[in-house]
């Protein structure tokens, strides 16, 4: 576990405020006195520098807003940092909102071709697949009705079931393990552990810290755009409590 398979280098990402309506009113009547009416960019991340090596199993915490959602989005290609670079050693699949990727009109055995071909999976591989994708979602009574008809826990077991199926090199896990009961929790954790044990490498975005406590090597604390403290489980935690105590 000494080779990085992704590297942030001076990473910075911003992003437009847009105003609509009266915004726009006031903006032109601002130009119009000659007083300054441009509106600064949102700061969503700011000189980020990690580096992650394979095998690892990290997690990210923060306040709501802090950046996690979006240091993830670099980390899988979704976003382009502004300065900076954004290195992976290999492919990487992002887990996000659990709807993503899904079509509601379509069966849950359709959508496993579907979020399969976002991942960049050929609809062979999904076939060979299929069965162990949904004994480990524990959806065979449901696996041929509309995914609208599915809970929010059905689908996230759905969602993890077929991001892990093909053991990525990097998984990037965004809140959905939150989602579902004790029983996929547990596994879920193992399925992560096997990952691990392939020299994939799992990055976590979740608010349960217990969870990130029991499977993760260290954790990283975001706060305004940037990483507030890097390494121990206990530590990150500690820091984190003591920035939502003010």
């Amino acid at each position: 576990m000494n080779s990085p398979t992704i590297r942030l280098i001076d990473v910075g990402l911003s992003f437009p405020q847009h105003r609509v309506g009266l915004g726009s009113i006031l903006r032109w009547i601002k130009r119009f006195f000659g007083i300054d009416a441009r509106i600064e960019p949102f700061i969503a991340l700011k000189q980020i520098n990690l580096e992650i090596k394979r095998g690892e199993v990290i997690g990210i915490i923060g306040r709501n807003g802090s950046g996690k959602s979006t240091l993830l989005r670099v980390m899988s290609g979704i976003y382009q940092p502004d300065n900076g670079k954004a290195l992976s050693s290999g492919p990487v699949s992002l887990l996000s909102n659990v709807r993503i990727g899904f079509n509601g009109n379509l069966s849950g055995r359709e959508n496993i071709h579907l979020f399969g071909s976002i991942l960049g999976h050929s609809r062979q591989m999904m076939d060979q697949l299929m069965e162990s994708i949904i004994e480990f979602a524990e959806l065979e009574d449901f696996i041929d009705q509309p995914l609208r008809t599915y809970s929010s826990g059905m689908q996230a077991r759905l969602g993890l079931s077929v991001a892990s199926a093909v053991k990525p090199d990097i998984l990037l896990i965004d809140e959905v393990l939150a989602v579902g009961d004790a029983g996929f929790k547990e596994r879920s954790r193992n399925r992560i552990k096997e990952m691990v044990e392939d020299a994939s490498t799992v990055v976590i975005v979740s608010h349960n810290l217990n969870y990130l406590k029991q499977i993760c090597d260290r954790i990283i604390v975001m706060d305004n755009a940037t990483v507030k403290f890097e390494g121990s489980c206990e530590d990150a935690i500690s820091v984190y409590n003591d920035l939502i105590k003010g």
